[in-house]
């Protein structure tokens, strides 16, 4: 079956799914393989379940009229995202980057959602499959559509490109995080900036923080709008972060300032994007100041938890050497004398892991805390002078019979160790 044939028994049943526990009747089901499963298993359940049809590439799971053999599902279902995404002459903005990414594409879809009908990634559904997911939900009525990229080697970003087919993107930074992956911060570049690559080729569009100069060479030969702390089309400063971070816009928009829930002067580029982006496709300003003010963070990225007296910081969707040092930066200076750091530790470093891990160390070695716990990884491996546990469950085991209160609480670590179930 060509992706043509396939196309048109998408738009008969425009529901794509790849895990039955999901399935609705009249969905299409894609048996999609991974190391430990085999989709094509469970083509004869999402059938009796109500699948319009099973996307199959194993032979021997062939059921009469309701499988569809191909070559190979992924690609299939990455091919059927691209015939998709063709059909739309519409922007299409890519956002990537080593920090950030999750939290500039929620600021960006709200303040466009306030005027045009916007399609995004759903949470952080930005690999080789929540892509092509997200390009097959977008509908006809759509103006915009803002897709975020994750990646975590060379060619992966480039990869996406083929399907998504970006007419604008942006690179939030490029910092220390897959380097077992990308091998060094070169070569988190060089992924990153496969984006660009894409959008210098195809006569794109790219939204660059002109502050980091590295994303100023990434970027020549490219039309740029610029945003930033002293140049750019739109420039903005921190008026204050304690806990709340509030944002002055110094030029580009008639925007005094803007008071937003995010916690951490490192959200700063953030909301920069976002203001930025909306100007650029002719948002009010009043519905940009609004759209950010309103915005709150979910799923443990720079949210404030106010609870028994505690103010804690959960900021644990993910870490690297740079959101970690943000982070902690950022917490010694808010006010508070009782602070408590939990951190977790930080993953796919490969060789350089330890090394970045002591440099966290020194780092709360140079100030006074109420407590430190450090738990997993590299951190329960080296010596140092603070509490260690090997799990987060070990941690709130820990945290719960503290009862501290009036106190100041910051937690982070990457996914991995489940930062978030110490205050659960």
């Amino acid at each position: 079956m060509t992706t043509g044939q396939l196309y048109d028994l998408y738009l008969k049943h425009p529901s794509v799914k790849t895990d039955t526990r999901s399935l609705l009747p009249g969905d299409l089901f894609f048996a999609l393989k991974g190391p430990t499963f085999n989709g094509n298993a469970f083509a004869e359940k999402a059938i009796s379940d109500g699948a319009a049809y099973a996307v199959i590439d194993e032979p021997g799971y062939i059921l009469p009229e309701k499988t569809i053999l191909v070559d190979n599902v992924l690609i299939a279902l990455q091919e059927l995202a691209r015939y998709h995404r063709m059909q739309f002459d519409i922007p299409i903005l890519a956002i990537t980057g080593s920090n950030g990414k999750t939290t500039t594409k929620e600021l960006i879809n709200a303040v466009l959602s306030s005027q045009f009908k916007t399609y995004t990634t759903e949470g952080n559904l930005n690999n080789h499959i929540g892509i092509p997911l997200t390009l097959l939900k977008i509908k006809k009525d759509a103006e915009i559509v803002v897709i975020e990229m994750g990646a975590n080697h060379l060619k992966e970003i480039e990869g996406y490109c083929r399907y998504v087919l970006p007419t604008h993107g942006l690179i939030t930074n490029a910092g220390k995080a897959h380097l077992e992956g990308f091998g060094s911060v070169e070569g988190v570049k060089k992924g990153k900036g496969e984006l660009y690559d894409y959008l210098r080729n195809h006569q794109g569009t790219a939204f660059v923080m002109w502050d980091y100069d590295y994303l100023r060479e990434m970027s020549q030969g490219i039309a740029v709008i610029k945003y930033g702390t002293t140049e750019g089309d739109i420039t903005g400063t921190v008026i204050q972060s304690d806990p709340y971070l509030e944002v002055a816009i110094n030029k580009g928009a008639d925007i005094k300032s803007i008071h937003t829930q995010l916690v951490g002067s490192y959200n700063l580029p953030n909301v920069l994007a976002a203001v930025t982006t909306g100007t650029f496709f002719n948002v009010a300003d009043k519905s940009i100041k609004d759209s950010i003010e309103a915005y709150t963070p979910s799923n443990s990225r720079s949210e404030l938890i106010e609870k028994d007296s505690n103010k804690i910081i959960l900021d644990a969707y993910n870490a690297n050497p740079g959101s970690m040092k943000a982070a902690i930066e950022n917490f010694i200076q808010l006010k508070g004398n009782e602070k408590i750091l939990l951190l977790g530790a930080m993953a796919e470093l490969g060789v350089d892991s330890v090394k970045e891990h002591r440099a966290i160390i020194e780092l709360i070695d140079k100030h006074s805390w109420k407590e430190v716990i450090l738990v997993g990884g590299d951190f329960f491996k080296m010596a140092h002078a603070y509490t260690a546990f090997s799990n987060a469950t070990e941690a709130s085991k820990w945290y719960r019979q503290q009862h501290f209160t009036n106190s100041q609480v910051l937690i982070k670590g990457s996914r991995s160790m489940q930062m978030e179930k110490i205050i659960m």
